[in-house]
């Protein structure tokens, strides 16, 4: 055998970057890296957003995860695709980091905008569509995984160790039955819950009224869209990010209905593989690491601050996190060219 025959080894790195190469040297396939930049989307609904049959959209996903350009995650039964960070031991570190911050400059034309808000509609429609069937029952479905008392006292140590100023005004997003209202209304001159259930924020306006909370406001809206709302210096969302669609465009409203200086308090799962909570309690995700909720919060303009982590008995984790935006108005938030 010739001892200097060009034959790369199965893993060399002439092969890797060859894979990478061929990866990226398609047109579709770097529209679907731009699509992943901030979220996850499922086979089926990837072919959806780019029109085409599910093998095609598969092969494609195959070639960008032998490449390392994509990963998988499984939610119940069902595997979402997301983008892969650039390894830490990988030669072509710097062709990846590089390779994605130019594709994450470029906006995503309107068809694909058009295409990925369809599927996040779809996904918000699923969970509406739970929360007006088990109306009646959610509070007790909830509680399946945590009750509100399991982390009320950790989570009001954290708000309380804000040094917010006097006449502040607080927005909770998703109140449900409005537990919380009276903890934000005590402690907050003006406080708003805004909810995009009608029978959930009937139960609210009523837990206050009968609690004679004449500082809160309860408001019927969607929170990923654009809201008339004053600027809050608390923005405090509990167990609801998992309902969401588009989890890092929620952070990114989130963030923009804050003052500068003021705090996202978030309280969610841990990450977790308890399948059954999407049908008994209409989860979307199955929690979120740290990580991917920090990347999210970088992107909206949000320093990470204070958290903490509760265990559960039944298994599950959960994890409150606070988020702060800076006082100055040139935060770095990143072009949105993906949820």
């Amino acid at each position: 055998m010739n001892q200097i025959a060009r034959l790369a080894a199965p893993d060399s790195p002439t092969e890797s970057l060859a894979a990478f190469c061929k990866a990226t040297g398609d047109v579709l396939r770097l529209d679907i890296l731009r699509v992943l930049r901030n979220d996850s989307f499922g086979v089926l609904e990837l072919a959806q957003i780019f029109d085409m049959r599910q093998s095609g959209m598969s092969h494609h996903l195959k070639v960008l995860a032998g490449a390392g350009l994509v990963s998988t995650r499984r939610e119940g039964n069902s595997i979402f695709y997301r983008r892969s960070l650039p390894a830490a031991d990988s030669l072509w570190r710097a062709v990846h980091e590089q390779l994605l911050c130019g594709l994450d400059a470029l906006p995503l034309d309107n068809q694909l905008d058009a295409a990925i808000a369809a599927v996040h509609r779809q996904r918000a429609e699923v969970s509406r569509q739970f929360f007006a069937r088990f109306a009646d029952g959610t509070p007790a479905q909830q509680d399946l995984i945590a009750h509100f008392g399991m982390y009320r006292e950790p989570l009001l140590s954290l708000i309380d160790s804000l040094n917010l100023p006097a006449r502040a005004l607080a927005i909770e997003v998703g109140p449900g039955e409005g537990g919380f209202l009276p903890d934000l209304s005590s402690r907050f001159e003006r406080v708003l819950g805004l909810d995009n259930a009608p029978a959930m924020l009937d139960r609210a306006r009523q837990q206050c009224a009968e609690a004679g909370l004449d500082n809160v406001e309860c408001l019927l809206a969607d929170v990923l869209e654009p809201q008339a709302l004053p600027p809050a210096d608390c923005l405090v969302s509990n167990m609801v990010l998992h309902h969401l669609p588009a989890p890092a465009d929620a952070l990114r409203c989130f963030a923009a209905l804050l003052k500068p200086g003021g705090s996202l308090v978030l309280t969610e799962l841990c990450r977790h593989d308890q399948s059954w909570v999407r049908e008994t309690c209409g989860d979307l995700w199955f929690g979120f690491d740290q990580e991917d909720l920090n990347r999210w919060a970088a992107d909206a303009g949000l320093e990470p601050g204070a958290n903490l982590y509760i265990g559960l008995r039944n298994g599950f984790q959960l994890q409150v996190q606070q988020f702060a935006k800076p006082h100055s108005s040139n935060s770095n938030v990143n072009p949105r060219t993906a949820p």
